[in-house]
């Protein structure tokens, strides 16, 4: 039941962040960016509250719901925040301060590589 509920927050998500961005677009379409910057922000900001809302095992169903689904399908930044503030949380600092210092630069990484193998 979790999966379902994740898979269709997830795709709630999705549309909030298409309905932001079209809303910006049509009304301002040089401000695209913007809409972008606001649905991570949005997610973010989301995710941090859920991120200590809901802590526990009672609580991992609608944690994994509000996180993975809704959080990830309108940004996927709102995870990598997430995980070391949840691990944070749970006084595993050399994980948390891992994941801030290596998820950037691995992104990167794979971004560049990206852009590499497109050409």
């Amino acid at each position: 039941m979790t999966l379902l509920l994740v898979s269709l927050f997830g795709g709630l998500g999705c549309v909030v962040r298409y309905v932001l961005e079209y809303a910006v677009r049509r009304s301002h379409p040089t401000q695209r960016p913007w809409a972008t910057v606001a649905a991570n922000v949005l997610g973010s900001g989301l995710a941090g509250w859920a991120a200590y809302r809901w802590v526990g095992m009672d609580s991992q169903h609608i944690r994994s719901i509000v996180l993975t689904g809704f959080c990830g399908g309108l940004t996927t930044f709102s995870s990598a925040l997430a995980i070391p503030a949840l691990l944070q949380r749970e006084h595993h600092w050399r994980y948390a301060a891992t994941l801030v210092v290596t998820t950037p630069l691995l992104c990167g990484g794979f971004f560049a590589l990206g852009m590499s193998l497109a050409h």
